[in-house]
């Protein structure tokens, strides 16, 4: 069960009926008008959108969009960025791959339960025959291929060279985000296939969906507005203006649920919000309680790459979110504390929720940075913080270790042990303004 702190998380306020309208699908032909929707017909007020792409500018963003059923809500381009630039998708094509390898499945190309030593052949790992052989499509789509994921150098996380792929444990039997066991993904559906990759990809989706891109050395390229039609077709479960691509509903679920025991926010190579916990990149093993995001809402499914490219899906809400750019300042592997600070100032964009009130007495308008943090973090508002407003940290029992004033410019953590705290808000009469997990390193 979640903390009951963290049940305080609210959904943007778009109803149901809504959410529920038909999709808007734009023209397969690059050259094509794509419809729009305006900010103020959404009920968002132009501060708090003026808020939002400024606070992008400072974290280092080259492109942000925002649809709403399909429409284009927001398009802002930074600096030299233009709508015709290309950008990597680093990790966020993930995603992608996993959709790919559904779509081979489909079309009995390969199976789930195959051996990855069935379409590479042996010897694609520095493991024995018997342990390589375990090793399946749907370890690699789960990240659970037991290889080791920090192997010595010169090896890397990323490194997909046999020499680098190393046995640490049985396939299954742990979660560990491993790039270079996920990318042989990208020649398994080239051998399963019979087509180069690039080709494979354009003609089982993108030429289907209008959208250009390339894979160059395991990473996709592409435009902004590529990235946003691919999140359009999960929007819709891999339909596309009533023609079907991706017709295994089953698949399409498997891939947005938790695919294995160990971190509950991670499907198929698409991370997950609203999980009773988590699990973050990198070789701790630690699983945090609460959601992955606890700024965005619950249903919130998510492409998400190094140095903060991001694809956010929200299927209740209808919305497809991404960014690209350069990292805006938090670790640079897939999640990041920027994914918290984004969702706080979208959360804020209704004209009908300001920072001192609002329905349920919720949402959050302030946030914390670095997040994980040593020593002291920086309070931030999308607003001006309210008179009298306060701060609250509790331990994971729930007991206060510390408070300070909501103008504060910061709040010490000196003295605290590292792990997972909570920071509560409080307005002067004693409604609450939200929560933010703070993990303490």
């Amino acid at each position: 069960m979640k903390h009951p702190l963290l049940l305080l998380s609210l959904l943007l306020p778009f109803t149901t009926a809504q959410a529920q309208r038909s999709l808007y699908f734009p023209p397969v032909s690059g050259t094509a008008t794509w419809a729009t929707a305006s900010p103020q017909s959404l009920g968002w007020c132009q501060p708090q959108l003026d808020s939002l792409l400024n606070f992008l500018e400072r974290k280092n963003t080259k492109s942000f969009l925002i649809l709403k059923d399909g429409r284009l809500v927001v398009e802002k381009y930074y600096g030299s960025y233009t709508q015709d630039s290309i950008w990597y998708w680093a990790s966020a094509g993930k995603a992608l791959t996993a959709t790919l390898v559904g779509l081979a499945q489909q079309e009995k190309q390969l199976m789930l339960t195959d051996s990855v030593s069935k379409h590479l052949g042996r010897g694609w790992t520095s493991a024995t025959s018997a342990q390589e052989r375990q090793i399946t499509v749907r370890h690699l789509l789960a990240m659970t291929s037991g290889l080791d994921d920090t192997p010595p150098l010169p090896c890397d996380n990323e490194s997909t060279d046999k020499a680098c792929l190393l046995y640490h444990a049985p396939a299954g039997s742990r979660w560990s985000y491993h790039t270079g066991a996920y990318r042989r993904l990208l020649d398994v559906l080239a051998k399963s296939s019979g087509l180069p990759i690039n080709q494979y990809t354009n003609q089982k989706l993108a030429e289907r969906i209008g959208m250009r891109g390339a894979w160059v050395q395991g990473v996709y390229y592409s435009r902004a507005r590529d990235m946003a039609r691919f999140g359009l077709l999960a929007l819709a479960k891999g339909q596309w203006n009533g023609s079907a691509l991706l017709t295994d509903a089953d698949y399409f679920r498997q891939m947005t649920t938790p695919s294995q025991a160990y971190n509950q926010a991670y499907g198929y190579l698409w991370w997950l919000n609203g999980q009773s916990s988590y699990m973050l990149p990198g070789p701790q093993q630690t699983v945090l309680p609460g959601p992955l995001i606890p700024s965005a809402p619950d249903d919130l499914f998510a492409a998400l790459g190094k140095n903060d490219q991001k694809i956010y899906v929200v299927p209740s809400q209808g919305l497809v979110v991404l960014r690209q750019g350069k990292s805006a300042g938090g670790p640079r592997l897939a999640v990041s504390s920027f994914d918290t600070e984004l969702w706080s100032y979208i959360s804020a964009l209704s004209c009908a929720v300001t920072a001192t009130t609002n329905k349920s007495g919720a949402r959050r308008f302030w946030y914390l940075s670095p997040n994980p943090a040593t020593g002291a973090a920086r309070i931030s508002w999308t607003g001006s913080p309210p008179p009298g407003s306060e701060l609250r940290l509790l331990d994971n029992l729930s007991r206060e270790r510390g408070r300070v004033a909501g103008s504060a410019p910061v709040l010490p953590l000196s003295g605290l042990a590292p792990g997972l705290y909570l920071v509560q808000g409080f307005a002067a009469d004693g409604r609450s303004l939200g929560v933010q997990r703070l993990v303490v390193q």
